[in-house]
């Protein structure tokens, strides 16, 4: 049984600026025996995967499609859910944890705003801005920070 299930969320920006702190996020919480959760596609959800599986890790995609296309090739399971942007509420809800990755973007905020009502823990890495978020400096930072 892993120790935790954690998200990671991000943009979806194939050049995103943010790719070396996923990388090292995915790989950081796959040493430490977690499950990464992510929306399964490009950007920082495909470098957090990327990380996380180059270390042994298990990988989820919860993709907002009703089919598996275009979902990044590091996925150890990647799941459908025809949902769209809902889908956003059960990354959130099947999560232990959440860390946020760069992106100001709406998806993004979306889905710090969802675990945070639900009570999960929520730590940004060069994100929003937000009372009541707490932020890292490093990727290792927010994976101690996640696990407490």
């Amino acid at each position: 049984m892993p120790n935790r299930y954690v998200a990671v969320c991000g943009d979806s920006d194939p050049g995103t600026p943010h790719r070396q702190a996923a990388l090292d996020v995915g790989r950081l919480l796959a040493e430490a025996g977690c499950v990464v959760l992510c929306g399964g596609y490009g950007g920082v959800m495909e470098a957090a995967s990327e990380g996380a599986a180059k270390a042994g890790g298990t990988v989820v995609g919860i993709l907002p499609t009703s089919d598996r296309e275009g979902a990044n090739e590091y996925l150890t399971l990647s799941l459908p859910t025809g949902l769209g942007q809902a889908r956003n509420a059960v990354l959130a809800t099947a999560a232990e944890a959440v860390i946020a990755i760069g992106s100001a973007g709406w998806g993004t905020l979306s889905e710090i705003a969802l675990a945070r009502r639900l009570g999960r823990p929520v730590v940004g890495l060069q994100t929003w801005r937000l009372e009541g978020l707490e932020t890292a400096g490093s990727p290792d930072e927010a994976v101690r920070r996640v696990l407490g």
